[in-house]
């Protein structure tokens, strides 16, 4: 402590300068993010440090700087210190020219000023005034002014480096400081040509123009509740006469008094006995989209139409149905582009596999992509990857309770929860049995189908039910509700031992709760302060909002007056003198709505949560079960599928042609250019179409035979794949195969 404070102490003005540049200047637009670190007596611009010409990333991402060591640093700064800037003449010119046979240095700001190109991709080269890449201009180019697509202000059509025309759309042009801005906030998976969308094209002359693009998430994706509009479900019976006595805006899942939209609008719905619907899976158009179509004469065949549908899928999706001409299908999984895939961020010794576990001697385990720059979205994703895997050898560890005596579940798919409940709550069951899973609604039963599939299929359903249920509110991140009935009947005990017991069995990663719920089931609810966003009703959001924002005394008090009911009730009333009394009140309205009223469905919830020792494992790595409880399942890419399949290999099988064969093919399903779907390979060969938080049991394997067409082994987890001459015949074996076994186990 007294060596840090020493360090402290020694950190002199000098220290904010950029020990390359030599510069004050705080512009993470122009130099990069400015960075200090007091106990190195070190700041740097990042910009500076990456476009420096004789430094290289030698550490991993966590060590000195992004993986730039301070020694090298320092290295580099004592090197520098011999060059003069051609620009500003002074010393420290870490920046060379890379053009052959050009000896002029200089610093990057310097660089930008005089109107230098840094290229921030592959090895990150500079070229001088002189030197720098230009863009060809033809005589037939049009010479008069045109707009730029982005500010809108006139832009010359002239050969100058502040302007920059698009290599995909003849007539757009851009100011380069447009372009940059642009650039930085959409970020590499949204930067593309603001005329025509061109993605590829556009970002490689971007690039090769010295733009900046950021291997980020745009600004927009990453301001938390950005969208928090837009996940408001319409919840509200609006036919003339509504039959529910508890009144319109009643809704109670899978029931009669569950309210159904219209498929057309959105905003208007009704209770299904209200308009006489059997099941939730029947369209229904409100009285103003119906009269749209009546008179444009399209009602009549519109209905046909969906009745048809409704009666094709029988209420299900269907995984194989043919995507119409020019409409190519996508799969869930959407495929990245990698641009900066960098020798000079790469130069440590790490393989495209590395965040793999060693494959055993006699396989190969293949991976799609290079591993990402250390950009802030590439690695906050990477580490929630990093958290699911451990997440997930912590319930192998769980899963060694479970015995092999089985309890059968016999279950109704219609009627999920109940007879989940029913089947849960008998005597014989035992969470630390073997779970086999009868579906007493099936016709026909499938040989392909296994225990393993039912199984996946049952919690799958399951979880999906209780994301939906009354248990729950909220939109995206729920917290538990307060419901009376349930509270009687042990529902909240029963939800999180489901929960439990899915996790630990093979289920997939509920993936809903929110951060204060999770908070209050780890940390305990004394430890937790719920937020605004916690609150999901409406009325009660919208009185806490006035408060909050109340900018005088007299309309806080007048407020507080109106509410004065409430306010008891939640034993919140207190006092007011000064207006800075709000903060406290808001404060205890948030505690008592979403913690406090709900002190009884929390404590049951957790006791059943404490099935199989799930709840202790949480609260002894909350971080790596936050990963799998508050979000989203990652969603399939031709990356994942990959490198969760294990190719064996063979002496008298092209090992590296089949598996080129095996990725080239995951990447046209991942891109549309296929009738199955990533969900429907991984269905085909483990019965599943997710990949479960615990992982499969036993691992999925490819194998290379002399076969006609694919086998998907269940039992195994192991995809036999035929070996073929062309990619073109693989492909289409691959295709036939899946989609009609998929097509024969739905009908």
């Amino acid at each position: 402590e007294e060596l840090r404070m020493s360090k402290t102490n020694n950190f002199d003005v000098q220290s904010t300068f950029c020990v390359l540049c030599g510069r004050t200047d705080d512009c993470p637009e122009k130099y990069g993010e400015k960075r200090t670190y007091v106990e190195y007596n070190l700041t740097v611009h990042y910009y500076c440090l990456l476009m420096s010409s004789g430094i290289w990333q030698r550490g991993e991402e966590d060590e000195g700087v992004d993986g730039f060591l301070i020694t090298d640093i320092r290295k580099e700064v004592n090197r520098a210190a011999k060059l003069k800037c051609n620009i500003c003449k002074k010393k420290g010119a870490s920046i060379g020219c890379v053009a052959p046979k050009c000896k002029r240095s200089y610093h990057f700001p310097c660089g930008l000023q005089r109107e230098c190109i840094f290229q921030f991709m592959e090895d990150f080269r500079s070229y001088c005034w002189e030197h720098r890449p230009v863009q060809t201009f033809t005589d037939k180019e049009p010479r008069e002014p045109s707009q730029c697509t982005i500010c809108l202000d006139l832009v010359e059509h002239l050969p100058l480096y502040t302007v920059l025309k698009s290599p995909c759309c003849k007539n757009a042009w851009f100011h380069r400081e447009c372009l940059q801005y642009q650039a930085l906030s959409a970020g590499i998976f949204f930067f593309r040509c603001t005329v025509c969308n061109n993605k590829d094209k556009f970002q490689k002359e971007m690039l090769r123009m010295g733009i900046h693009i950021p291997e980020r998430d745009a600004s927009w994706e990453l301001e938390e509740n950005a969208y928090q509009d837009l996940l408001h479900c319409y919840q509200h019976c609006d036919v003339k006469r509504c039959l529910c006595k508890k009144g319109r805006d009643y809704n109670e899942p899978d029931s009669k008094w569950e309210i159904k939209r219209c498929q057309y609008c959105g905003s208007r719905g009704t209770h299904l006995a209200c308009s006489s619907l059997k099941s939730w899976e029947q369209n229904w158009e409100c009285m103003e989209c119906r009269s749209i179509f009546a008179k444009s004469g399209n009602y009549s065949k519109r209905k046909k139409l969906s009745l048809a549908a409704s009666e094709k899928t029988n209420g299900t999706t269907c995984l194989l149905e043919e995507p119409p001409p020019k409409s190519p299908r996508q799969s869930s999984g959407s495929p990245h582009s990698f641009l900066l895939q960098s020798p000079k961020i790469m130069c440590q010794n790490l393989s495209p596999c590395s965040h793999l576990e060693l494959p055993a001697s006699n396989r190969l385990t293949m991976s799609l992509s290079p591993v990402m720059s250390n950009r802030n979205w590439s690695l906050r994703h990477e580490h929630l990857r990093a958290q699911r895997r451990e997440a997930c050898n912590i319930l192998k560890e769980l899963k060694v309770q479970i015995k092999t005596k089985t309890t059968r579940l016999n279950i109704n798919v219609e009627n999920i929860w109940s007879t989940a409940l029913k089947g849960f709550r008998q005597r014989i069951f035992s969470p630390s049995n073997t779970i086999e899973v009868n579906f007493s609604n099936c016709k026909n039963k499938s040989k392909t189908n296994t225990s393993a599939a039912s199984k996946h299929h049952f919690f799958q359903l399951l979880m999906l039910h209780l994301q939906n249920s009354s248990l729950f509110e909220g939109s995206s991140g729920k917290n538990l509700s307060l419901d009376f009935q349930a509270i009687e009947e042990n529902l909240y005990f029963e939800a999180g031992k489901m929960i439990a017991v899915s996790l630990v069995h093979g289920g997939p990663s509920p993936g809903f709760f929110s951060k204060t719920l999770f908070d209050c089931l780890v940390y305990g609810p004394e430890n937790v302060k719920p937020a605004l966003e916690d609150i999901a009703d409406v009325d009660v959001a919208q009185t806490i909002k006035t408060i909050k924002y109340a900018n005088s005394l007299s309309s806080l008090q007048s407020t507080l007056q109106d509410c004065c009911e409430f306010l008891a009730t939640a034993g919140c009333l207190r006092p007011v003198t000064a207006l800075c009394d709000k903060n406290m009140l808001v404060n205890d309205i948030l505690i008592y709505h979403v913690i406090k009223r709900i002190t009884l469905p929390l404590e049951s919830f957790r006791q059943g949560l404490k099935t199989l020792g799930v709840l202790e494992k949480m609260q002894m790595h909350p971080d790596v079960f936050s990963s799998i409880l508050c979000h989203k399942p990652e969603r399939l890419s031709a990356e994942t599928l990959c490198d969760l399949f294990t190719i064996h290999s063979s002496s008298d099988v092209n090992k590296v042609e089949g598996a080129d064969f095996w990725m080239g093919y995951l990447q046209d399903v991942e891109s549309g250019e296929s009738v199955v779907t990533l969900e429907d390979i991984l269905l085909f060969v483990t019965g599943s179409c997710y990949i479960p938080s615990i992982g499969f049991d036993p691992e999925p394997t490819i194998k290379f035979v002399h076969i006609m067409y694919p086998i998907g082994n269940r039992l195994l987890n192991c995809l036999e794949l035929p070996i073929t001459k062309t990619y073109q015949q693989f492909k289409n074996k691959m295709e036939l195969t899946i989609r009609n076994t998929l097509r024969a186990e739905r009908e």
